[in-house]
């Protein structure tokens, strides 16, 4: 049996180009090809082309860039303000947090008031991000920067996503899967050269360079956006798809934010468990999950997922992958510098067959014609490559490292792309920037998890013991992760296509 899921001339959530009908998964009415395409007049621009996709790109790329280059600058900030670790690892957590919160927020403010505006509005809060940071006086005033610029970062993905679907009923086609891989690409290029890019800037101008650099990349991006990205005003509407904009639910909006925040808090440091904070946990989301229920408009249309098993698997799928995948990104590399006596350059050459790998098969990935293959195939490499870590000790040979961060650097390309590619087929037509923005939020709900988790295997210091701990539990939601995706009859019934 062939993979055959969704290529770059497959239909992808739009319908094929020969007609209507029902999408076999989430029940909604798909595009009308052809149809739709004259119904809305001639094309006013060259589709999915490099005017359309630079600025969607460009705007996608800083999130994970801002994740990762604040790394090498928490030293100098800490030194500059006379604080510890314990205070400088707010500004990695409170973007975390930010991002976690806002992508589906703000992809629900996409696919309501229309992705464009969405856009140029977060690039206009990451200029702003940028100018705080660069002449913040105190630390408080660095952590007010990161939490504008993780809200600010966050709408870019979403509103790309729903910006693509609308193009794409415009055209009458579906979205190219190699565009869809261009955006994972995006991210993970631009949070593999994070931590170098910020080494560079803190040793030529400090350390406010790594806010200030935000301040042109947004300017370019919003320039590019206000010229090549199609006015929201114009948008058609696919069958099946309200043409008035649904209702924000506020209310359900603040219940998610603080069942999320307070989840997160206590995640953050499973060393010393806050368990109190389960009971706020559970009360907002049992009041939550009944608002939802209730609400004509819902923020998270829980009904809707409760149908779409497959758009939900996926959101389970994807935070579990990258809960172990960040396990090995960070909990990895403490130890190859306090476990086994790396520099911190020999510790970035060892991982730059994983980074290299994530690179090169997210790009493969996205020129695959399935879904189901590459995410099997990436689930039985992270458990491999756990079960590698069980066996790691300072003895290991150097080649066994470089291969195991390669087995975890191919998943981490097949898994974003076509992660991000089911999610675009499964949610609704009239609701992807919201549903891309879940997507996220399950991706950051497995990083803060992994950050956890790490924490509690090493205490103090990397260890040979706590490696293998945090490896053995790696294994294990490898395991699951396994019998997910190969147990997804959705996937399957993509394969029949």
């Amino acid at each position: 049996m062939t993979d055959a899921g969704i290529g770059a001339d497959a239909d992808i959530g739009t319908g094929a180009d020969t007609g209507t009908g029902a999408d076999p998964v989430t029940g909604n009415r798909r595009g009308t090809g052809p149809a739709l395409a004259a119904a809305t007049g001639p094309a006013p621009s060259a589709g999915f082309g490099a005017r359309l996709t630079a600025p969607l790109l460009l705007g996608s790329l800083l999130n994970p860039l801002n994740t990762t280059m604040i790394s090498t600058a928490l030293v100098s900030i800490g030194h500059h303000f006379g604080i510890g670790a314990s205070s400088t690892v707010w500004l990695v957590s409170v973007l975390y947090l930010a991002s976690a919160v806002a992508q589906p927020v703000l992809g629900r403010l996409a696919d309501s008031i229309g992705p464009r505006r969405v856009f140029l509005a977060g690039l206009a809060i990451v200029a702003a991000s940028g100018l705080v940071g660069a002449v913040a006086p105190g630390f408080g005033w660095l952590i007010a920067s990161r939490l504008l610029l993780g809200i600010g970062t966050s709408a870019a993905y979403p509103a790309a996503m729903a910006v693509l679907r609308s193009e794409s009923r415009r055209l009458g086609r579906p979205t190219p899967r190699t565009v869809l891989g261009r955006l994972s690409f995006a991210a993970l290029g631009s949070a593999a050269v994070g931590p170098t890019l910020g080494g560079l800037l803190v040793a030529t101008w400090g350390w406010r360079a790594i806010f200030a650099i935000n301040v042109p990349l947004a300017f370019i991006a919003f320039v590019c956006a206000m010229w090549w990205i199609p006015k929201d005003d114009g948008r058609p509407v696919a069958a099946g798809a309200t043409r008035e904009p649904a209702g924000l639910d506020p209310l359900g909006i603040v219940l998610f934010t603080g069942t999320l925040t307070a989840l997160v808090f206590f995640l953050l440091d499973l060393s010393h468990p806050v368990w109190w904070l389960l009971g706020p946990v559970a009360v907002l989301a049992a009041v939550l999950t009944w608002w939802q229920l209730r609400c004509p408009n819902p923020f998270i249309d829980l009904r809707m997922l409760g149908r779409n098993h497959a758009l939900a698997r996926t959101y389970l799928r994807h935070g579990l992958s990258y809960l172990v995948i960040y396990c090995v990104m960070y909990g990895f590399t403490q130890w190859l510098e306090e476990g086994r006596g790396f520099s911190s350059l020999h510790t970035g050459l060892l991982m730059l067959p994983m980074s290299v790998a994530a690179l090169v098969c997210s790009l493969l990935g996205a020129r695959t014609k399935g879904i189901r293959a590459p995410l099997t195939t990436a689930a039985v490499l992270v458990t491999a490559g756990s079960a590698l870590l069980i066996l790691a000790t300072g003895a290991t040979p150097v080649a066994v490292l470089l291969l195991t961060g390669a087995c975890f650097g191919i998943p981490q390309g097949l898994i974003g792309t076509s992660n991000q590619a089911a999610v675009y087929q499964y949610a609704p037509a009239d609701a992807v920037g919201s549903a891309a923005g879940l997507q996220r939020t399950a991706q950051y709900i497995g990083a803060i998890t992994a950050s956890s988790l790490i924490a509690l295997a090493y205490g103090q210091r990397a260890s040979d013991g706590g490696l293998h701990l945090m490896a053995a539990v790696s294994v294990v939601l490898g395991l699951v992760l396994v019998a997910l995706t190969v147990s997804d009859r959705a996937l399957r019934a993509r394969n029949r296509k």
